[in-house]
């Protein structure tokens, strides 16, 4: 009899146990971290990078795809300006620059830290391909502050320092209008090609350029989202200025007013 009922329980905890497995099996595969991707294409008005206009009176459009998992993400952007001219003053359309990030982040609670790679191909412009690594460090608060730091270790050779905040303001419960404000400075090396030319300096260091932004994004499903989005770009003093309109295309501002709409897919 004994031996009996030491049977009979030992099946009724297997079976127990074996349907308490399939019952968490499930939740735990849901739980575990899948790799994400994202496929986002943005038409603007103008390329404006750092302050500096790279393209003027024409369209541009940048595709941009990342693939990330456990923190890991790589991201490879473009920019294609649709009637850039040419050495003999034609207009055509260029892929002007093509750039990879590699990258990797981590969360402390409410603090999180990412830092990375990038290479920036460049060499549709004319200029030397270059490189530079980043740290941005953020906080879960009023305002996401955030400051990343860029060294770039190639042609373009200093040091940028962004310092942005952002806020959003709910419109109805799926769509929001993203506000952000970023104040940067840069300071470029001796040998960096920012020192060059007829602005008679050896090394340049300043406060540089200032963004505001805002942009509201709708969801057309769960997949994709499409997102109209305007910027303004303007130097943060007399030095900065000088530098941005010698290195701008157009050489005559140094202040942009851009913007247009991206499409994204993400899963």
């Amino acid at each position: 009899m004994t031996t009996t009922n030491n049977t009979l329980i030992r099946k009724t905890f297997t079976t127990v146990l074996a349907l308490g497995l399939l019952a968490t099996t499930p939740a735990l595969a849901t739980e575990e971290e899948k790799p994400t991707a994202d496929l986002t294409v943005s038409a603007l008005s103008q390329y404006i990078f750092r302050g500096f206009e790279m393209g003027k009176d024409s369209l541009v459009i940048q595709p941009s795809m990342t693939v990330g998992y456990k923190g890991f993400s790589a991201n490879l952007w473009a920019n294609l300006d649709t009637k850039r001219a040419n050495v003999n003053d034609n207009e055509t359309s260029v892929w002007q620059e093509t750039d990879m990030t590699l990258s990797y982040s981590y969360a402390f609670d409410k603090l999180g830290v990412t830092g990375g790679y990038i290479y920036y191909g460049l060499g549709a412009m004319g200029l030397p391909d270059t490189k530079e690594f980043f740290v941005s460090v953020s906080y879960d608060t009023l305002l996401s502050p955030s400051l990343t730091v860029y060294r770039d270790v190639g042609n373009l050779a200093g040091w940028y320092i962004s310092a942005a905040i952002g806020h959003s303001l709910p419109i109805t419960s799926d769509i929001s209008l993203d506000l952000g404000a970023k104040v940067n400075y840069l300071k470029a090396d001796e040998a960096s090609s920012f020192s060059e030319g007829d602005l008679g300096v050896d090394a340049y260091s300043s406060f540089h350029d200032g963004v505001i932004s805002a942009a509201i994004t709708f969801p057309v499903n769960s997949f994709i989202t499409i997102t109209p989005q305007v910027a303004y770009s303007f130097p943060l003093g007399s030095k900065a200025s000088d530098l941005i309109e010698a290195w701008s295309i157009s050489g005559d501002d140094s202040d942009f007013i851009y913007g247009g709409v991206a499409a994204s897919l993400a899963f």
